[in-house]
């Protein structure tokens, strides 16, 4: 409609600018990472319209002018010069992340896709970022939040950003083939509630590191026998633990809150740990997604430590991964009562950045035919800054980041 207007009035190709910029950090914080530039600029280079599309507008607007058809069928984006701030930098309030200059008519059509490409991606990466800086450097981070993402764009997307916020792989099986990304996950609770006994598994051996075929169930029957010799645990999870290893000997990680994490999940994991241990392969870990964390994570390193000490083997230091619902808060609260979590994996807090699920960029227009324009406001932080301008980052002798500067385009700062 205000291409359209623009158009009409005889403006639509005065030269313009619009900045895209936030005006508070997200998540009550105190900084953001700006990203989704380089899908802005994909949208810009491929930015027109078919005659589908015109038609289609034209149906819906059929007394608008037709040379305002040709124009739109005809319009590009040539003209159109972009400016940003480096992708992955922290920003902050009111500094442009992204200039635009051109016609503005073009300008004005760009607007809407490119806050929903900077918008979300920006508020999912200082999301990620936010939840590496509670988890801290050394612990692994994996996104999980495919299945309760905003639809599959969001899924995607999520996936995507999560890595640039600091995440270490995904659980999302087509962002980690479109992306390079690592790709990482454990099976479900269904796996193990599939498996009710020993006597569903129809293949018994699995073949040692090199390559002799041995009675893997009966040598974990052994390993059983003597870690829990009163037979406590689930024999269905057993038997679902064989068939994992069976599939994964060489990246065995189980699920083990299924029935009962300490007198089940975990005595069942490690026996069948032992018998891979036996055949030269190495246990990767365990996950816990229910219950106390902290306090499960502490025994279960307890019982790691003790089984390497009573057999002899390296399972002291074997991976511990948590899920549940898992947040920046909860991260927090876990440090505070001393885990032994090694990995995080990390859902719907994370993709659907629940605290807060919008960012809030915005795209004014602040120069047209050379003139600086202001919006006024009775709102203050909605008053917009005039003029084409240019964002500094300062740093003292330090080399740290004291102040960012803005000056009008052209000056010296």
């Amino acid at each position: 409609s205000m291409a359209y207007a623009y158009r009409y009035t005889g403006r639509v190709d005065k030269p313009s600018v619009f900045d895209l910029f936030f005006r508070k950090n997200p998540f009550k914080g105190e900084f953001t990472i700006f990203a989704g530039l380089g899908e802005v600029l994909r949208y810009v280079h491929s930015f027109k319209f078919t005659d589908e599309d015109v038609k289609s507008l034209q149906d819906r607007f059929p007394d608008w002018d037709v040379g305002f058809w040709d124009w739109l069928r005809k319009i590009d984006t040539s003209q159109v010069k972009i400016y940003a701030i480096q992708p992955g930098t922290i920003v902050f309030p009111r500094v442009p992340l992204i200039r635009v200059e051109g016609p503005l008519g073009v300008c004005q059509l760009l607007e809407t896709t490119m806050l929903v490409l900077v918008n979300f991606a920006s508020l999912m990466t200082t999301n990620a970022a936010r939840h590496r800086l509670a988890a801290g450097k050394n612990k692994i981070l994996l996104e999980f939040g495919l299945r309760r993402a905003q639809g599959p764009d969001g899924a995607m997307s999520a996936s995507m950003y999560s890595y640039m916020g600091g995440f270490d792989g995904t659980s999302n099986v087509k962002a980690a083939t479109l992306y390079g990304f690592t790709m990482m996950g454990t099976h479900a609770h269904s796996f193990v509630s599939s498996f009710t006994s020993l006597k569903d598994l129809k293949k018994r051996t699995l073949k040692s590191s090199d390559g002799k075929e041995v009675n893997f169930v009966e040598l974990v029957g052994v390993k059983r026998d003597l870690l829990d010799p009163d037979h406590a645990g689930n024999e269905g999870e057993l038997a679902a633990f064989i068939a994992y290893a069976q599939a994964y000997p060489r990246g065995f990680l189980a699920l083990v809150d299924t029935y009962d994490t300490l007198n089940s999940g975990i005595p069942n994991f490690l026996a069948v740990a032992l018998a891979l241990h036996d055949l030269g392969y190495k246990a990767r870990g365990i996950r816990l997604d229910s219950g106390d964390l902290a306090y499960l994570s502490k025994q279960a390193r307890k019982a790691f430590t003790a089984t390497a000490e009573k057999f002899s083997v390296p399972f002291a230091k074997l991976t511990i991964v948590a899920s549940n619902d898992l947040s920046e808060e909860v991260i927090y609260s876990l440090n505070q009562q001393g885990h032994q979590i090694d990995c995080f994996g990390i859902g719907t807090n994370l993709v659907t950045c629940k605290n807060q699920p919008a960012l809030g960029c915005v795209y004014k227009l602040v120069e047209l035919d050379g003139k600086p324009r202001i919006k006024l406001s009775q709102d203050v932080v909605k008053v917009t800054i005039p003029g084409r301008k240019e964002g500094y980052r300062l740093f003292n002798k330090d080399g740290n980041p004291v102040l960012d500067l803005r000056i009008p385009v052209g000056h010296q700062p």
